[in-house]
C-alpha cells in the first residue's frame, strides 16, 4: 500500500472536553500509538498544563505533542495542541470545578470556529459536563445543538453509529412530557429527509433503507393505545414514500424491533425520542459507539458516553467510542472529498 501524502491526510480538531473527566485520558491513549498520525493530523485543543498533569499522572510517556498558538503552525503527521486557555487551571479528576467548564467552552469555541473557517477538515468532541459550561456564550442542551446554530444550519439530526446499527432521533434533548407534542408531520420528514441524505453522502449507501419506529407501545395498536401513528407518523411515512421516493417502514414497536434484532434489516433506524433510540444502541454497542450531527455542511462526531468523573485519573479509560469517533470523522471527510470529486469529474465531462 502507497503511504499516504501528509497534505492528503485529514487535519481532525479534538476539543479537550471536561478536563476532570475521561476526555484527555482518551486523547493521550490513543495518540500515544504513532500509527495514528499516519491517518489524520490531529489538533487538539486545550491548555498544556492539562496535558502535562496527565502525562506524569498516568505515566503516559509515549504521548507527545508539538504545542502551537494557532492552526496554521501544525505540523503535519505529529500530534498538535494548540493552547486556547491562559487561566491558571487547578485539575482535579472526578471534580466538577466552574473553571473546568470554562476550559470545556473555550476549546469548544476556538474549534468550531476554525472548522467553520475549513481550518481542519473535522472536529471531534470530547465529553463535556453541560452543567457548568453554561453561559452567556453557551446556553444549549448539549453540543449537538451548539454546532448546529453555529454552522448556520437549519436542522440536524443526532444519529448514534457504530457497526452493529445506526439510530437517529426525530426529538432530542427535550423533556419527556413535550416530546407528543413536539412530533409533527413536517418534523418527521424532515429529519427523515437529512438521514437518508447522510446515509448516502456522509456513509456511501446508495438507496438507504430506513426504519421508523412507533411513539406508543405496540406502535398504538391501531389506535388502542394511542393515536399519534395514525395521525401523524404514518402519514409522514406516506408522503416520504410517495413524494421523496425513500424506502421506509410502517411505525414499528420499538420494543420487538431491537429485541428481535430487526434492526439488522435496515441501514438506519430513526427512533421518536431520544432514550427510545439510545437505551437500546448504548445496550446494544455502547463501547464502540459514536454520535454523528448529520446535515451539516461541516463534520463533527463525539463517542457516545459522558465525563466518566468516577474513573477520570485512575488509568482505566476504555478507549473504543473515542477511537471510533475519530475513525469515523477520517472517513465522512475523505468519502465527502470522494464525492466531491465525483462531481467536479462529471461537471467537467459535461462541459466538454
Amino acid at each position: 500500500m502507497l503511504e499516504k501524502k501528509a497534505a492528503d491526510i485529514p487535519v481532525i480538531g479534538i476539543t479537550c472536553g471536561d478536563v476532570n473527566g475521561v476526555g484527555p485520558e482518551l486523547i493521550m491513549k490513543i495518540f500515544s500509538d504513532s500509527r495514528m498520525t499516519q491517518l489524520c493530523t490531529p489538533v487538539i485543543y486545550a491548555s498544556g498544563k492539562v496535558f502535562a498533569f496527565y502525562r506524569k499522572l498516568l505515566n503516559l510517556n509515549k504521548f507527545n505533542y508539538n504545542q502551537i498558538a494557532r492552526v496554521g503552525d501544525i505540523q503535519r503527521k505529529r500530534v498538535n495542541l494548540l493552547h486556547c486557555f491562559d487561566k491558571d487551571i487547578d485539575i482535579t479528576p472526578g471534580k466538577v470545578t466552574s473553571i473546568s467548564g470554562e476550559l470545556s467552552l473555550a476549546s469548544l469555541e476556538k474549534a468550531t470556529k476554525d472548522l467553520i473557517d475549513e481550518k481542519i477538515d473535522a472536529l471531534v468532541t470530547a465529553p463535556i459536563n453541560k452543567d457548568n459550561m453554561q453561559s452567556d456564550k453557551f446556553s444549549f442542551p448539549g453540543h449537538t445543538e451548539y454546532l448546529t446554530q453555529k454552522s448556520g444550519a437549519t436542522d440536524s439530526l443526532m444519529l448514534m453509529t457504530s457497526e452493529l446499527l445506526r439510530v437517529g432521533v426525530i426529538t432530542g434533548h427535550i423533556p419527556i412530557k413535550d416530546i407528543s407534542t413536539a412530533i409533527t408531520q413536517e418534523l418527521i420528514i424532515r429529519k427523515t429527509l437529512i438521514l437518508n441524505n447522510t446515509l448516502k453522502e456522509d456513509f456511501g449507501i446508495m438507496r438507504p433503507k430506513i426504519a421508523i419506529l412507533g411513539l406508543n407501545p405496540h406502535a398504538g395498536e391501531n389506535g388502542l393505545l394511542g393515536k399519534e401513528e395514525i395521525d401523524i407518523i404514518l402519514p409522514a411515512i406516506n408522503t416520504l414514500r410517495d413524494k421523496h421516493n425513500i424506502l421506509v417502514s410502517d411505525p414499528l414497536p420499538a420494543d420487538g424491533y431491537f429485541g428481535t434484532s430487526q434492526f439488522r434489516n435496515y441501514d438506519a433506524t430513526l427512533a421518536m425520542y431520544h432514550d427510545q433510540g439510545l437505551v437500546p444502541f448504548k445496550t446494544i454497542d455502547f463501547e464502540s459507539g459514536v454520535n454523528y450531527t448529520a446535515g451539516l455542511n461541516v463534520v463533527r462526531t463525539s463517542p457516545d458516553h459522558g465525563t466518566a468523573y468516577s474513573i477520570a485519573g485512575k488509568g482505566i479509560a476504555e478507549t473504543s467510542s473515542m477511537l471510533q469517533s475519530i475513525y469515523t470523522a477520517i472517513d465522512v471527510v475523505n468519502t465527502r472529498k470522494k464525492n466531491q470529486e465525483l462531481i467536479e469529474e462529471k461537471q467537467n465531462a459535461y462541459q466538454d
